[in-house]
């Protein structure tokens, strides 16, 4: 499988804009541009793209997990904040607010600690990344 976006630049990088496509037309000419990425402008930037990512593959990672050892979560909510400092991505942290009918706490934190290691997103991002939930 593979998977593609494109990204079109136009200007300095202070001054100019661009936008995101993918083929599914989720993202579809998506504005970004230097106030979207380091102020408060209108549209996407790459970090916000990486989280969002990083919080879905986690989600279905930890489901596929947990319905492996036979429990199906009523809900995965899950936020990522992804830490941006000095050009670098430093930091990616998880919150979960889970769901999951008659899971222990002990197997519960198990499917986490795998899901955080594991999931294809967490395995090619190289910064530090950390989980704190809530369960029930």
């Amino acid at each position: 499988m593979i998977r593609k976006a494109t990204a079109v630049w136009k200007g300095s990088g202070k001054d100019g804009k661009g936008h995101v496509s993918t083929p599914s037309t989720v993202l579809d000419k998506t504005q970004y541009s230097y106030l979207s990425r380091f102020e408060d402008g209108v549209g996407t930037n790459p970090e916000e793209l990486i989280a969002a990512a990083h919080s879905g593959c986690f989600a279905m990672k930890l489901s596929f997990n947990l319905s492996g050892i036979g429990f199906v979560p009523d809900e995965l909510d899950v936020t990522c904040n992804i830490t941006f400092e000095e050009g670098v991505l430093k930091k990616s942290h998880l919150v979960l607010k889970a769901t999951v009918p008659g899971i222990s706490e002990e197997q519960f934190a198990e499917q986490v600690k795998d899901a955080e290691e594991n999931c294809p997103i967490s395995k090619v991002l190289n910064t530090e990344i950390s989980v704190e939930y809530t369960l029930n």
